[in-house]
């Protein structure tokens, strides 16, 4: 087991009976829609919870086999160009994500500061690249830039593709794998400081997010942005790449965020969302459920949840606000401006 990935130290003894804690019982053998849906718990049995619904989302996502290796393959990074901005360097690199296959990335850097610093994986959505979150303003805000002016070293690869580069693996399970490969080649720079690792992302980013907050322990602060919503939401009116087999039968959005408990999340949806998409109203509602394991391990001040005034966009000020509170503070930066409501949705 590799020591510095928290997500691959799962330790808990997964039964051929297929028991599992509901609520404080035990219940066995019976496979049913959201059979572990997350109910008020101690703190000990929400541990548990959360060791075994990571381990078998990870079975699921056809990942555990690269999650559980003893040995990390090697990232061997190239750089393959640099540009020197204002206020950070701005790097295009290639790192092996597994054994057969290289990911290009985006590295950025700041300049005249002295590390270590908080670093940021920032994920764009449907449609997006590496470069997305620090080019567009259009439902990101270009908020990776702002990060990076701001004093963070942010990371990025794309993870909108639809078809799997290698047998046997699932998308979301690629997808996934591929930001946790950009966590572990932060925690292998000097300039990063491993103990303030945060991710952020819109719509499909958003999706992203909560993923990596959720199935890697070393991300301790993780904003998702237009995306809290329920299952049965999503079976409508929206690309299905969401879905994998299993994944109903065995839990819903929120109790995938749960695995995030105690670490910090804050998740933002846009008053402007139509109906079909991804309204406050739905949001709440599943912001109710997380709110339980926050609770029980008595840190509710580290879940937060914002309804902005735009659409299907980040709302830039309360994630800057949100990561100086829990990577580390800014410096020497103005203010960002409101979020830019996109023309079009980016999903």
């Amino acid at each position: 087991m590799l020591p510095a990935r928290k997500a691959a130290s799962i330790v808990l003894a997964y039964t051929a009976c297929a028991c599992w804690w509901v609520g404080g019982e035990v219940v066995a053998g019976e496979e049913k829609l959201r059979s572990m849906k997350y109910t008020s718990r101690t703190q000990q049995q929400a541990t548990v919870w959360q060791n075994e619904l990571r381990l078998r989302l990870l079975r699921l996502l056809k990942m555990d086999d690269l999650v559980s290796k003893e040995t990390l393959t090697p990232l061997h990074p190239k750089t393959l160009s640099a540009e020197k901005r204002e206020k950070y360097v701005f790097r295009e690199m290639e790192i092996n994500s597994t054994p057969g296959r290289r990911i290009k990335i985006v590295l950025t850097l700041p300049t005249n500061r002295e590390g270590p610093f908080p670093a940021v994986v920032v994920i764009s959505g449907h449609g997006g690249t590496r470069h997305t979150c620090y080019e567009s303003a259009r439902g990101y805000s270009r908020f990776a830039h702002v990060l990076a002016e701001a004093g963070y070293v942010t990371i990025s690869t794309r993870v909108s593709q639809h078809e799997t580069s290698e047998k046997g693996r699932s998308l979301m399970g690629e997808r996934l794998w591929d930001l946790m490969r950009c966590v572990d080649f932060l925690t292998s720079l000097e300039e990063v400081d491993s103990q303030r690792i945060g991710c952020g992302g819109n719509s499909l980013g958003g999706e992203m997010a909560m993923w990596l907050g959720a199935m890697d322990e070393r991300v301790r602060a993780t904003v998702s942005s237009g995306f809290l919503t329920k299952m049965d939401q999503m079976e409508r009116n929206h690309c299905m790449c969401w879905k994998f087999p299993g994944l109903r039968e065995l839990a819903d959005f929120a109790d995938v965020y749960s695995l995030a408990a105690p670490r910090a999340l804050l998740c933002q949806n846009g008053l402007k969302e139509p109906p079909s998409q991804f309204p406050v109203s739905i949001a709440r509602e599943a912001m109710k459920e997380i709110e339980l394991i926050y609770k029980d391990f008595e840190q509710p001040g580290n879940l937060g949840f914002v309804a902005h005034t735009g659409g299907h966009a980040m709302d830039l000020p309360s994630l800057v606000t949100f990561f100086q509170a829990h990577l580390g503070r800014r410096k020497n930066t103005a203010e960002p401006s409101a979020s830019a409501e996109p023309d079009k949705p980016p999903r």
